[in-house]
């Protein structure tokens, strides 16, 4: 059982920066993949980023390629998501969340466990 925290989310104007962690319980962080996620008002909830294991391999939506940056650190049992350039488009609820994948994956359906989500709002 992995119980997982979000933290960091706010009101920024476009153009601004946020870093979002994710806080993780248990012993066994390191043995899974981390993933974002984000879901707008009235629509489904869609990928952002994932990190490996060993925060080795990442890949993101295109999206937010070259302006958000996924990290983790095993020690401290603790995965962020580093925002900059934010825009209105940006704005969501977001979610971290734990796959026991051996592969990296985007889908949601393939994510074991999930936080209760950090609201990040960005101002035009």
């Amino acid at each position: 059982q992995v119980q997982l925290v979000e933290s960091g989310g706010g009101l920024v104007q476009s153009g601004g920066s946020l870093r979002l962690s994710c806080a993780a319980s248990g012993r066994t962080f390191g043995t899974y993949a981390m993933g974002w996620f984000r879901q707008a008002p009235g629509k489904e909830r869609e990928f952002v980023a994932t990190i490996s294991r060993s925060g080795s391999t990442t890949y993101y939506t295109d999206s937010v390629k070259g302006r958000f940056t996924v990290s983790r650190d095993n020690a401290k049992r603790t995965m962020y998501l580093q925002m900059n350039s934010l825009k209105p488009d940006d704005t969501a609820v977001y979610y971290c969340a734990a796959s026991g994948e051996l592969a990296l994956t985007t889908r949601p359906t393939r994510f074991d466990y999930w936080g209760q989500g950090t609201q990040v709002t960005v101002s035009s």
